[in-house]
């Protein structure tokens, strides 16, 4: 198959791609350094010939929900109307599981960008996962200052970026099967205690202090909203033996 991976330089759009290569697949990245921007779709239409199936991982780094839905509507809507164009047959999306009861900050644009699929023409499956581990690090670079970690007090469940990707591509390789079963870690962890652990394995001293951020989104973090349901499926790897993978 030749699979275009929207977002592909990304943390699990990396993974994306080397399980794709590693199954045969041709593989067509789109990123400004191919010539490929999703914001204002230029470029796309070329970088779709004789594409299969896109497989969109894209992200943006904000919390605001005008600017996540403005990012979303826009590339969303270009990967939609190419991909129509150049006759792909599979629109493939990772979203996050909750979203739909917690329509705010990031994941406001999430949820536009699920609409816009649910009513484009492309055939579509859309994968709804939790947290990568490598949220922990992400999270405390952006909410460190100096030797202090400020982590909203959340419950999480993570799993591997890898463990994603390979399910993207297990769907990828089959036809489009709508909202399939969400996929999240195999058990749930403290953002706080992920973050303590990451800072241990990479030698770093400070305080980490859990503080409860206010509001709907802040009460959704907390109150098992993002995290799976009996009805889904889970990955092996836990965030303790992905930290001891990275001392290795």
């Amino acid at each position: 198959m030749k699979l275009a991976i929207a977002g592909g330089t990304g943390t699990v759009g990396a993974h994306v791609v080397d399980v794709a290569h590693e199954r045969g697949h041709e593989v067509v990245v789109l990123s400004r350094s191919a010539g490929v921007d999703l914001v204002d779709g230029s470029g796309l239409s070329a970088a779709l010939s004789g594409v299969d199936a896109v497989i969109d991982v894209a992200s943006t780094q904000t919390v605001s929900a005008k600017e996540s839905t403005a990012f979303f509507d826009a590339v969303t809507g270009n990967l939609l109307a190419a991909e129509f164009e150049a006759g792909v047959g599979h629109h493939l999306a990772l979203s996050i599981v909750g979203i739909d009861k917690a329509p705010h900050a990031y994941y406001a644009g999430k949820v536009k960008q699920e609409r816009i699929i649910h009513a484009g023409t492309v055939p579509w499956t859309i994968l709804r996962a939790t947290q990568f581990h490598e949220f922990a690090g992400q999270i405390r670079s952006q909410m460190s200052f100096g030797p202090v970690s400020i982590i909203p007090k959340m419950v999480s469940q993570p799993i591997a970026a890898r463990e994603v990707a390979e399910r993207l591509i297990d769907l990828a390789e089959k036809s489009p099967a709508g909202r399939v079963a969400d996929l999240g870690g195999p058990r749930e962890e403290r953002m706080a205690e992920m973050v303590r652990g990451y800072a241990r394995t990479i030698g770093a001293r400070g305080l980490v202090l859990e503080l409860p951020i206010p509001g709907a989104y802040g009460r959704a973090m907390r109150d098992g909203t993002l995290v799976t349901t009996t009805d889904s499926d889970h990955g092996r790897q836990t965030f303790g033996q992905w930290l001891a993978a990275r001392e290795q």
